[in-house]
């Protein structure tokens, strides 16, 4: 049962019923519902900042777990991308000085990045913006990756091929001279024996007895086997990659032109043809059509005592050359 209240009126002096005016009830109800409002969003504040959902802690530990996870996965694409910059660099500096070939360029290197449109398979990770960082570094360091396998494939064909390269170097004496005794004259200025002035002596002189076998000195085909005015009966080896040797004087040739020949295989043997004084052999070297010392292209045949003892010889030898 509802309660009635009554006041007293002072003007009319007697006790009336309390009535609430709908005005005041509504201002009520209003500040009631505002103070209400309030309260909860203070509370949910509250909450949510001081009392983390169950759902957030499990994110927050999924964010952390994530970051950790990208730190590592940093750690470890900035140690590839060290090693792939010092594999760049050996490439350039080490594997292609030592076969002559041209370094690759960053910019060679940068194309190659772009073609390679297979590596975005990596990109399915870029559903946030950690995995999309890493996804762009692994897709470079793995194309750097793909391209150094191609330039090492290279390198490859240029060892086989620098493995063809040493065969053909003129690389030991074009005749047996184990007791380092045949050399009579060497490269540089010397008295012709006919004419009597000083010419240039262009090649090495051995001196042996007639019918002395004669090597080529490496690999190559053979160019010219004939007789010439000064040479008399001489051979040229053609050995790519712009060595040429030459043998002079011969008393028979056992070589002909376009035949290939292999390292210390007799080409003919010792004679005195031509503009000779004695039995010997006149040996030239050329690289790329330029005549060059002999005496430096001996090293497959001699020990390092030897070969400084050649060099000695060579420097000292005769004053006149044998042509």
């Amino acid at each position: 049962m509802k309660k009635i209240k009554y006041y007293y009126n002072t003007h009319t002096l007697r006790y009336e019923k309390l009535v609430t005016p709908l005005r005041v009830k509504l201002l009520r109800i209003f500040g009631f519902i505002s103070a209400a409002l309030v309260t909860s969003a203070i509370v949910i504040y509250i909450y949510n900042n001081f009392f983390p959902r169950a759902v957030d802690k499990e994110a927050a530990l999924k964010y952390e777990i994530i970051k950790d996870n990208y730190n590592t996965l940093e750690n470890k694409t900035k140690m590839l991308q060290q090693q792939m910059a010092e594999l760049e660099k050996r490439d350039n500096e080490v594997y292609r000085s030592i076969f002559e070939a041209n370094p690759l360029s960053d910019s060679a290197r940068t194309k190659s990045i772009e073609k390679k449109k297979e590596i975005a398979k990596i990109n399915l990770i870029k559903d946030d913006a950690m995995g999309t960082e890493i996804a762009r570094t692994l897709n470079n360091i793995t194309a750097r990756v793909a391209y150094q396998f191609e330039s090492y494939n290279a390198i490859e064909k240029l060892i086989s091929n620098q493995e063809t390269k040493i065969a053909s170097i003129p690389a030991i004496q074009p005749i047996s001279n184990k007791q380092l005794n045949r050399i009579a004259s060497g490269f540089g200025m010397r008295i012709h024996p006919i004419y009597g002035i000083a010419k240039m002596h262009y090649g090495l002189d051995f001196t042996a007895a007639q019918g002395t076998p004669i090597y080529a000195t490496g690999d190559g085909v053979i160019t010219t086997a004939g007789v010439g005015t000064g040479t008399g009966n001489h051979v040229i080896i053609n050995h790519g990659y712009g060595y040429e040797t030459e043998y002079m004087h011969l008393v028979r040739i056992k070589a002909v032109a376009g035949q290939r020949v292999k390292r210390g295989e007799v080409i003919g043997w010792v004679g005195s043809t031509g503009a000779s004084t004695a039995p010997h052999l006149h040996y030239e070297v050329h690289i790329n059509g330029n005549p060059v010392d002999p005496v430096y292209f001996f090293f497959n045949d001699l020990t390092a005592e030897q070969y400084d003892r050649v060099l000695k010889i060579a420097a000292t030898g005769s004053a006149k050359s044998f042509d």
